[in-house]
């Protein structure tokens, strides 16, 4: 065959990439074209995302890939979760698409619960209760702007606007609509009752469509840019995308870690697992590319680390991220630990004090060095995965037996490396490109080229990887570590 080219956009919360695929019947190889930031902005102490600089980059790196590949077969987007904007029936925003970190659903998850049990939202949308999921936006779009809502013509999720600015259509992708906890994880449909309940109108909601669904040409505008390119949906949310591309042979006895700003724990399953001791436990059932659940927990992730680096930015030191990674070897283990997911990290001012202040807090020595937050952030971490991994074999009655991590994190040989010590099993990390990987396997679905989830694995699986076998000399240290840190959290 002729070798496709496809152009996978990634945006993530730290960043966006514009990455160029091309598939010759067999193996998909991919070159970035194009990176560029993602700064959020603030206005009135709230929190958006600068939505026109990250489409007017979107579009710089189409043209780029474009200008490399000669011509594109196909575009589709990709992005984090939750986060939307309101259109009129031309597609024009009716305002700024607010970020998931914003403060103004601090209390809202609370005041939805006592209108409507936990039990039941669970029951029907299987969704991990987080106070930035959109069914809570909504709720507060509602109290903060009454009528807004009405107004619109259509909600679109953040890579579904992108798709409508380059093709006209008015359709969300599944992944990405089973993230809000507005979407019916058993009947897969939106959970029309629950907003009702809510009183939040129903009217916008859109037409939902699988991953690899071809959604149309670039519009007249775009073609002296990009061509008649076809705009296809992969999994929009990106973790369905990396998921995709995860290099694995069966669908059994595998866990993974996509890893970035955060971190998402889990493993594949066929179909939601919902149940009482689920939603005490608070695990996620969002959607997977070929009718899959990826049945997983959202931890904090590399954000506590990001952050920290931020704020040492603010003060004047600058700490590359490798510089970090490097001296983390002349800090003593397990100094220090931090629950990641304890809710002071997810938008605070100061990450570095934050983190000392809980560490005082827990009768623990307050971080001076920068490597030193690194390490503690890295072992909690990997305490925290083990913890849910442990908690995911309960659950789900299976046992795992290797980890795949994916994304950024794949390529930071400490966390592997003591995440294979920690469990006690292989950690396979890779590719550090899984999100695009997984864009570009789906939009080659879309093209004909790939037919099913056995095909899209089998491309997977020619990606580069890097194997972390468990060092038994190790694990014990780890143990000791895990009942420190099962103290900490109140898991014990």
């Amino acid at each position: 065959m002729t070798t496709r080219n496809v152009a996978a956009v990634d945006l993530g919360a730290e960043s966006g990439r514009v990455i160029l695929g091309r598939f010759n019947g067999k193996k998909l190889l991919l070159e970035e074209v194009h990176r560029f930031a993602n700064r959020p902005i603030t206005i009135h102490g709230h929190r958006f995302w600068n939505i026109a600089s990250l489409w007017d980059e979107t579009l710089a790196g189409l043209r780029k890939a474009r200008q490399r590949a000669g011509s594109l077969d196909s575009i589709g987007v990709d992005t984090w979760g939750v986060d939307y904007g309101l259109v009129d029936r031309n597609g024009f925003l009716l305002g700024l698409p607010f970020q998931y970190r914003d403060q103004r659903t601090s209390t809202i998850m609370e005041q939805v619960c006592a209108l409507i049990p936990r039990e039941r939202i669970y029951a029907r949308t299987g969704i991990q209760f987080l106070p930035f999921n959109t069914l809570f936006q909504l709720t507060a779009h509602e109290y903060q702007q009454p009528g807004t809502l009405a107004q619109a013509h259509r909600l679109l999720m953040i890579p579904d606007l992108f798709h409508n600015w380059l093709s006209g259509s008015m359709v969300s992708e599944r992944t990405n609509a089973s993230t809000t906890q507005c979407w019916d994880a058993v009947a897969g449909v939106w959970d029309v009752d629950l907003l009702t309940q809510l009183g939040l109108p129903t009217s916008m909601l859109p037409p939902v469509v699988e991953p690899g669904t071809s959604l149309g040409p670039v519009l007249a505008e775009w073609q002296d840019d990009l061509g008649s390119a076809l705009v296809i949906a992969p999994a929009t949310h990106d973790t369905g995308s990396a998921i995709a591309a995860a290099p694995v042979s069966s669908s059994d006895g595998w866990g993974y870690i996509s890893s970035g700003t955060w971190s998402l724990v889990g493993v594949e399953l066929p179909q939601p697992l919902i149940s009482p001791e689920v939603l005490a436990a608070n695990y996620t059932n969002e959607g997977g590319v070929f009718g899959t659940t990826r049945f997983l927990k959202n931890v904090m992730g590399l954000w506590l680390l990001q952050e920290c680096q931020r704020q040492w930015a603010r003060d004047g030191l600058t700490m590359d991220y490798e510089t970090l990674l490097t001296d983390v070897a002349g800090v003593p283990a397990f100094a220090a630990l931090v629950d990641p997911d304890d809710p002071r990290f997810l938008a605070p001012m100061n990450m570095p004090a934050t983190m000392n202040a809980y560490l005082q807090e827990h009768g623990q020595e307050p971080l001076q060095a920068p490597a030193a937050f690194a390490r503690c952030i890295l072992e909690s971490l990997v305490l925290r995965y083990c913890e849910v991994f442990r908690q995911m074999s309960v659950l789900t009655g299976k046992d795992i037996k290797g980890v795949h991590v994916l994304g950024g994190g794949a390529r930071n040989a400490w966390l592997n490396q003591w995440l294979a010590n920690a469990l006690g099993i292989p950690v396979i990390a890779g590719p550090h490109e899984a999100t695009a990987y997984g864009n570009a396997l789906m939009q080659l679905v879309g093209l004909g080229d790939l037919q099913s989830l056995a095909e899209v694995r089998t491309a997977a699986q020619r990606t580069a990887t890097r194997l972390f076998e468990p060092q038994a000399t190790q694990h014990e240290a780890w143990q000791e570590a895990a009942g420190r840190f099962r103290v900490l959290t109140g898991t014990h």
